[in-house]
């Protein structure tokens, strides 16, 4: 898909590490500039020194209203415009409703819901000014399947699936795009607190997939022709039982 995106900016938040990072390497390798933003200023220069010139970052604590704020001059000082904003950024908090942790929820909601809706609120004024934009946010199947295991995250994922099916509605007038891509399981640092054995049993049974497989669907809702949006984009591993 080299050139596909030749000539656009995308910016990508939590891009210095997992699905963020392979969605920045896919872009660049179809041709665009892109701008990543993450709060971890170490690994966004590691991330930005990886994929090359085409590439740049931005320190930005999306839990901050300050810095988010400041994310949109500082791409646009970066790359002089923006026509795609992936607001992948996110957390994952999983287990019984019975024993959790609240203050744990409290971050995990802010950064996936709160955080989320702030960062696309940044950059819609550039778009609807310029009459055209792409926005993509990581949901998750989550966000459609009502996770037992997970009640906390699927509510987040739900809150995001609405505001993803209404916010298009509201904007399509001003040629932008909003659409989310909702992966499975994927292999991250969410993950983290995973135990060992479950993590290399989903690995052998085919149960969780890769960052590199959501970045090619992100690229691929990024790449649809004008007039055309991908409203949501659903990929599973084959043996996910949901």
């Amino acid at each position: 898909m080299a050139g596909e995106l030749s000539g656009k900016v995308v910016a990508i938040t939590g891009a210095a590490s997992g699905i963020g990072f392979e969605c920045a390497r896919s872009c660049v390798g179809a041709g665009a500039r892109v701008v990543l933003v993450d709060y971890a200023a170490e690994k966004l220069e590691k991330a930005c020194a990886e994929l090359g010139r085409e590439a740049s970052g931005v320190v930005v604590n999306l839990l901050d209203p300050k810095s988010v704020a400041g994310m949109m001059p500082q791409i646009l000082e970066q790359a002089g415009r923006l026509d795609a904003f992936h607001a992948n950024a996110g957390s994952y908090v999983g287990g019984e409703v019975h024993g959790g942790d609240p203050d744990a929820w409290d971050r995990m909601l802010n950064l996936n819901v709160n955080a989320t809706f702030r960062s696309i609120h940044a950059v819609l004024p550039h778009m609807i000014e310029r009459g055209s934009g792409d926005i993509v946010v990581t949901s998750s199947v989550a966000g459609h399947v009502p996770v037992v295991v997970e009640p906390i995250y699927t509510a987040s994922k739900h809150a995001v699936q609405a505001f993803v099916h209404t916010l298009r509605r509201q904007v399509s007038k001003h040629g932008v795009r909003v659409g989310a891509v909702a992966p499975g399981p994927v292999v991250t640092a969410l993950l983290d607190d995973w135990p060992k054995a479950k993590l290399q049993d989903a690995l052998a049974s085919g149960g969780l997939m890769q960052p590199t497989e959501v970045a090619a669907a992100v690229l691929f809702m990024l790449t649809r022709p004008p007039g055309v949006t991908v409203r949501d984009l659903v990929i599973l591993p084959n043996m996910l039982d949901l």
